[in-house]
């Protein structure tokens, strides 16, 4: 978990832009989930492109995100074989981005520190009454997902998924936390085109 107390981001919009970004920014790092289906040929996909309109874009033009987006999975599955094309491609690529308010409590119990303070000094403290300290950490979870569907069938293939507590520190260098969370998503991406060394 990220040590940071953090609010609400400052709309819906601003969201999607630094969400991803803010993954990086975790220590421990996000939450990495794939799912894939096991009837895919996976050996007989070579090429790849994205969908027209992505779900990281805004109605009509494409996001600051997208565009990080395209550049990070492009290295990724090139890197792994495989060859972008414009059309008449083996697989399409997409993304989602979900953020969520979520609130936390954390309680934590310290040793006898006496019955109540009024009385502290009356009487010894008693070993038997610990003092418990509440806290309330309220953050923003992000959820980011990849996902490659085969083109002749239309069907989702593969997801990866990462889900991490978000913070600001990291909206100065988005392009950087972009690379490592798709960086991250794609170690759990097993597959290489035929042929590749």
């Amino acid at each position: 978990w990220c040590a940071m107390r953090f609010t609400a981001l400052a709309g819906k919009g601003l969201g999607l832009v630094i969400c991803v970004a803010l993954f990086a920014g975790c220590a421990t790092g996000p939450r990495i989930f794939v799912n894939e289906d096991p009837a895919a040929s996976f050996s007989s996909y070579k090429t790849f492109s994205f969908e027209p309109q992505l779900g990281t874009d805004r109605p009509g033009y494409s996001s600051i995100l997208s565009q990080y987006l395209r550049v990070a999975v492009s290295r990724e599955l090139e890197a792994r074989g495989y060859r972008q094309v414009s059309e008449g491609s083996d697989l399409a690529v997409n993304f989602y981005l979900h953020t969520a308010e979520k609130v936390r409590t954390m309680q934590s119990v310290s040793g006898g520190g006496g019955y109540y303070g009024y009385r502290r000094g009356f009487y010894g403290a008693y070993a038997g009454y610990p003092t418990v300290e509440t806290e309330v950490l309220q953050y923003t979870e992000g959820t980011l997902t990849i996902d490659l569907i085969d083109t002749g069938s239309d069907q989702l293939v593969w997801e990866g998924t990462a889900v991490g507590r978000i913070r600001d520190e990291a909206r100065e260098n988005l392009q950087g936390a972009v690379d490592s969370v798709v960086t991250e998503i794609f170690t759990r991406y097993p597959h290489l085109t035929s042929g590749t060394p």
